[in-house]
Formats: C-alpha cells, sequence, structure tokens
C-alpha cells in the first residue's frame, strides 16, 4: 500500500471564453475596491479589455515587469503600488507578471488576481523565484498562491505559436518532475498523466491551427492540471538547472524549460523507469526523454542552449551552481553528470533512448519503416499503430521467450479448431469484447435504428428458405415460440421483400452444427418480408448456453475465472434493398447471465418481453400448454445514412 500526504492549495478558478468580462466581480468578491493592474506593452488589446473590465476599479497600473523577477523591478512596482493606495492586485500576462505580483503580495499580503496569456502554470502555484545580484532564490509559501485566477482562453490568441510552444513545454516540465518528485502521489499523478496526455495532443492541433480555440483551450486547461501539480509537490533537477540558467545566465525562461526538458528526464531515467514509462505511455511513444525531444522538434521548438544564446564556456560554472545547493531528485546529481547533461543540452543532440529500450526503440523504427511504403494509407495506419503496441505491451511486461511462445501455441490451436461449422477465432474476438467494441463503432452512429449486435460464431450462410408462418424447429423440443416482426424504415414506412435470417441455440443450448446426429439444418430459416415489412415463423423459446468451452478460448475462460455462459437470445440478420445491413440478438427478457454475457453482447434496448401465452394461436396451430409469443418492430437505416 502507498503512503503519501496530499495537501491541497485552495484558489479560485474561473475557467472559459470571455470570462475576462468577470473580473470586476472577482475583484469585488475579494472585498477590494482599488487595483493595481501588473501589464505589459506587447500585450496592449488584451490589457485593454482587463482597463475596461474593472472599470473605476482601477487605481494604477505597472507595466515593467521583468523576467526571473528581478528584486529591483518589485521595488518600483512596489512604490507604484503604495503611492495608489491599492488593494488588490491583478496581473495580465504570463510568467514576469504573475512573478512580479506574487512578489508584491509576499510584502503587502494583498489579494491578487490573476488572468494568464500562457501556459506557465505558475499563477495555480505557491511558488515565487526571485533573482537578486544575479542568484535566483526560489521560496515557498501560502502568502504567494494567487487568491483567483481567470482563464480566459480568448486571451491566448493573440500569443505567437512559437511562444505557445515554449510555453506549453514548459507545462509540461510542470506534469514531469511531479511524478518523480518526493512528494508524489496518486492525486498529483493522474493530474500530472493527463496534462502530459493534453500538453503532447494540443500542441500538434495548434501548430496546424494556432487560432483553433478548441485546441488551446484544451492546453491551457492541462497547463492548469499541470501547475497544480507544482504547487503540491516539490521540484526536481529540471526547474534547479532552469533556475540556474536564468537567474544566472540571463536565459529566457520558457525556452530554457523546452530545451533542457528532455536532458533532464534522460539524466533521470535510469533511476526512475516506472515513471518514465508512464510518461511514455501518455506521450504515446516508447521513449520518454526521446518522445519529448521530437515533439519539440516537430513543433519548431528551441533545442539547444547555444540556440538560446549561452556560451560553451559557460557550461562548467552552471554544472557547479546547480550541484551547490541541489533540489530533491530522483538520481544524485555530480558535478560531471550535470556537465554531461549541459552539454548534450548545449548542442541541442537528441537523447539516446534508456537502457535497453534504445534497441528495442530502433527495432520497433525499423518495423515501422517497412509499412511506410505501403499504397493504401489506412493499411499503413492500422499495421504501425498495431505493431507500436505489440512492441510497447512485449516491452512494458518484459514477455519472456516461453511467454511469447505460448501465444502463439495458443493462437496456433485456435487456428486448428476452426472449421465449416466453427469459428474459433471469431470466439476469441467475441469473449475479449472486440467484437462488441468493433460493432459500435460502426453501428452506433444511428440512433433511430435497432441496435445491432455481435454476429457470433454458429451463422451458417444459406439457411433453408422458410414460409410465411413456417416452424424451423425440426421437431427438437422446448417450449413453442411464435415470432412476428416487421422491419421499417427509420420513418416507420415498412419495408418490403426483406431478407431475414434468424437462427438459435435448442433447448439444450445448442446449435446444430455442434450436433453432428442432425439431419441438416434446424433452428435456422430465411424468410422474406411481406407488403406490411412483416415476417412470421414457429420456434422455440431460447435457452441461455455455453459458448464451445473445449478450445483454446475455453481455456482461456476457465485461466481468468470466467463462465462460457451467453444469456438466451434469438439471432437476425436483416438485409433490405437501399438499406444497411442489421445483425442483432433479441435477449429474454429475465433470462441468465444477461448482466455478465461471456460475449459482452447484451443491450438494454434488445432485452424484451417473450411473453408467456396459452389457448389459440396466431394461425390455428394446436399447443397443448404454454407457448411464447415475441412481437417486435426492427427498425433499419437507409444506405445514405
Amino acid at each position: 500500500m502507498r503512503t503519501f500526504v496530499h495537501t491541497s492549495r485552495p484558489s479560485r478558478v474561473v475557467f472559459g471564453a470571455g470570462t475576462v468580462d468577470r473580473l470586476r466581480d472577482e475583484v469585488a468578491l475579494l472585498g477590494a475596491s482599488r487595483v493595481l493592474l501588473l501589464s505589459s506593452p506587447p500585450l496592449a488589446e488584451v490589457s485593454a479589455q482587463v482597463r475596461e473590465a474593472l472599470g473605476d476599479l482601477l487605481a494604477a497600473e505597472f507595466d515593467g515587469a521583468a523576467m526571473h523577477t528581478p528584486v529591483d523591478v518589485t521595488e518600483r512596482a512596489l512604490g507604484v503600488l503604495r503611492a495608489a493606495h491599492a488593494d488588490c492586485v491583478v496581473a495580465v500576462g504570463g510568467g514576469s507578471t504573475t512573478g512580479l505580483s506574487k512578489a508584491l503580495a509576499l510584502r503587502t499580503d494583498l489579494p491578487q488576481v490573476i488572468v494568464p496569456t500562457t501556459y506557465a502554470g505558475s499563477e495555480v502555484t505557491p511558488v515565487l523565484g526571485e533573482t537578486r545580484d544575479g542568484q535566483k532564490v526560489t521560496r515557498s509559501s501560502p502568502a504567494i498562491l494567487p487568491e483567483t485566477v481567470v482563464y480566459d482562453v480568448n486571451t491566448t490568441l493573440s500569443l505567437p505559436f512559437d511562444l505557445s510552444v515554449t510555453s506549453g513545454i514548459n507545462a509540461l516540465a510542470h506534469a514531469v518532475e511531479a511524478l518523480y518528485s518526493a512528494d508524489a502521489n496518486p492525486v498529483t499523478d493522474q493530474q500530472a498523466l493527463d496534462a502530459i496526455t493534453g500538453i503532447s495532443r494540443a500542441l500538434p492541433r495548434l501548430a496546424a491551427d494556432p487560432a483553433d480555440l478548441g485546441a488551446r483551450g484544451d492546453l491551457l486547461r492541462a497547463a492548469w492540471l499541470a501547475g497544480t501539480c507544482l504547487a503540491t509537490v516539490g521540484m526536481g533537477l529540471h526547474h534547479k538547472l532552469c533556475h540556474t540558467l536564468g537567474g544566472s545566465f540571463e536565459l529566457p525562461h520558457a525556452p530554457t524549460h523546452t530545451v533542457v526538458l528532455p536532458h533532464a528526464m534522460a539524466y533521470n531515467a535510469p533511476a526512475a523507469p516506472d515513471t518514465m514509462r508512464r510518461i511514455a505511455e501518455a506521450l504515446g511513444v516508447p521513449d520518454a526523454p526521446a518522445g519529448v525531444y521530437d515533439l519539440i522538434v516537430s513543433l519548431g521548438g528551441p533545442a539547444s542552449l547555444h540556440g538560446l544564446g549561452m556560451a560553451e564556456a559557460d557550461l562548467p560554472r552552471a554544472a557547479e551552481l546547480a550541484v551547490a545547493t541541489p533540489y530533491p531528485n530522483p538520481r544524485e546529481l555530480t558535478v560531471e553528470g550535470i556537465a554531461g547533461l549541459l552539454d548534450e543540452a548545449w548542442h541541442g543532440r537528441r537523447p539516446a533512448a534508456t537502457d535497453d529500450r534504445s534497441k528495442l526503440t530502433r527495432l520497433t523504427q525499423q518495423v515501422l519503416a517497412g509499412f511506410a511504403n505501403a499504397p493504401d494509407p489506412r493499411v499503413r495506419d492500422l499495421m504501425s499503430d498495431l505493431v507500436q503496441r505489440l512492441h510497447s505491451f512485449a516491452i512494458d511486461h518484459d514477455l519472456t521467450q516461453a511467454e511469447w511462445q505460448y501465444v502463439i501455441d495458443f493462437l496456433t490451436r485456435a487456428g486448428q479448431k476452426c472449421s465449416p461449422t466453427r469459428q474459433e477465432f471469431v470466439l476469441l474476438s467475441d469473449t475479449l469484447g472486440i467484437s462488441s467494441v468493433v460493432d459500435l463503432l460502426t453501428n452506433s452512429r444511428t440512433p433511430d435504428t435497432t441496435p445491432s449486435a455481435v454476429l457470433g460464431p454458429f451463422y451458417v450462410d444459406g439457411p433453408p428458405e422458410t414460409e410465411q408462418g413456417g416452424d424451423i424447429t425440426g421437431g427438437l423440443p422446448g417450449t413453442p415460440l411464435w415470432v412476428d416482426v416487421q422491419i421499417t424504415d427509420t420513418d416507420g414506412t415498412p419495408v418490403k421483400d426483406a431478407v431475414v435470417d434468424l437462427w438459435q441455440a435448442n433447448d439444450d443450448g445448442f446449435y446444430d452444427v455442434q450436433l453432428p446426429d442432425l439431419d441438416g439444418p434446424v433452428l435456422r430459416g430465411r424468410l422474406r418480408s411481406d407488403a406490411e415489412g412483416r415476417i412470421a415463423v414457429w420456434s422455440i423459446l431460447p435457452s441461455k448456453y455455453p459458448v464451445p468451452d473445449d478450445g483454446p478460448v475455453g481455456q482461456m475462460l476457465a485461466a481468468v475465472g470466467r463462465h462460457p455462459y451467453r444469456a438466451p437470445h434469438l439471432h437476425f440478420m436483416i438485409d433490405a434493398p437501399g438499406h444497411r445491413r442489421l445483425i442483432t440478438q433479441l435477449f429474454v427478457a429475465g433470462g441468465a447471465y444477461l448482466d455478465s454475457d461471456t460475449v459482452f453482447g447484451v443491450k438494454d434496448d434488445l432485452i424484451v418481453d417473450y411473453l408467456p401465452q396459452s389457448g389459440p394461436t396466431p394461425d390455428g396451430r394446436r399447443v397443448d400448454g404454454e407457448w411464447r409469443r415475441l412481437d417486435y418492430t426492427f427498425r433499419i437505416a437507409p444506405l445514405a445514412d
């Protein structure tokens, strides 16, 4: 059992589009009436919206915030605040204005409202980094945490794409370090993984369309999650390096995070393999550090410290500073190790995949390259994704040769069990739920039609032609069942000449193909709907039955402790000119295993009454004792749907 401590950092969050208009109300909720606005000249349009929203609450404005929150800038802003007798600080912008707001709040204990225009995440953290005399010092205090954050997705539209990339990767760094923090817990773990997935998916969408408001909204939400993680747990090597490089060498904040992150991850990977595996899964890549690097490069983001203007001669000093007062970190920091990390980051080299995963990743890439020239793009995409998932499955579970050989043998036995009357692979697909997944994906897009269901392994093409009112039982025992169904279009119009195949198990739970002593097909037939779209036929009440469990699929079910039973049902396949084929099943209300059908095929809308009857039958047939009646209307979709 995992032992942990989780501290929730309280703050009010307003999220949406157009939420800047609520600023006046948010300030009023804090009991404030004189606002110092921290703004930035590049954000003239957004700042104007904020001024308009604040109205006469605006007492003064300061637009001189700088990177890394220099103390002398804070002192100048503090003079403006005091002169205006401000009782609240509103900051609009990125990490610089947010940092300045925090610095002022720490000195005055005034409430803060932050309007982020980037994805920095610092607006939800109780952390402040200030620079004095070339040294950046970080501190944490509840007084630093802003009281309210107003996320307005519209404010991020003016952020250029290159800054969106570096700001987004900055947020990604918060989530990554939260996962291997000494203070990590299940709550922050889930938040961090959600943030990593959200950021890695939203940034490529922005690359395709920087004005995509949905992508910016997803990225802003993910950055909020990532910042929340940073507010809850401690920082590690990555943030220490970035604070050192920014505070002592004046490198830009977000671009530095972008360059350093994959290399800090690669340094820590040997000491945090499980964390890197989870990050790789969230990113959808084989190797986490290399995957982050590839994401940055694909987006045109900065990849080297050299490109940010750092001198190679400064690397040894940077390594010494980073090691001098280290943050808690999964891997011990050494001057030599950090110097090597910084050298890789300075040159912008792609991190080598960790441990044996380097060879495995290269192998996967070689296999994927073999699909690059596939004539059909759909085939290429499906095979590429299948290979990546299979390779990841083998790697993540460290499969042994014997285990994989068992898989091969299992599939071989499944193939050997197949025959013209038995399909073990269909049974395997059914019992793993894959058939039902594909069924839902394929047939759930026409909500006005009867729900579909899996075909099952016992359908036989070309069942016997049956007359209206005929009998498909072949004399087998069971409770007589009168089936009277109608086929209509989605607008209720009867469908004439629909070909309806139906089939079922006998009273003992076996299909005819499982009973070699039977002479010909029974309990299956083919009818054609009349002018009213109706068919009528005699059968017997369906029974529960076990799927064949004498083969590999039965062994699998036994191994995982599952029963082999299907809920009682009657199969239908309906083909009509100009309409989509419908394959479905009607389940007996009150029947066994409705809530644990072994092929996951039961749908609530397909559970129907097989009503008990006695006395005269619809066609005058004499029946002694009880018989059942099934009345149902199938609605099928025109091909245009």
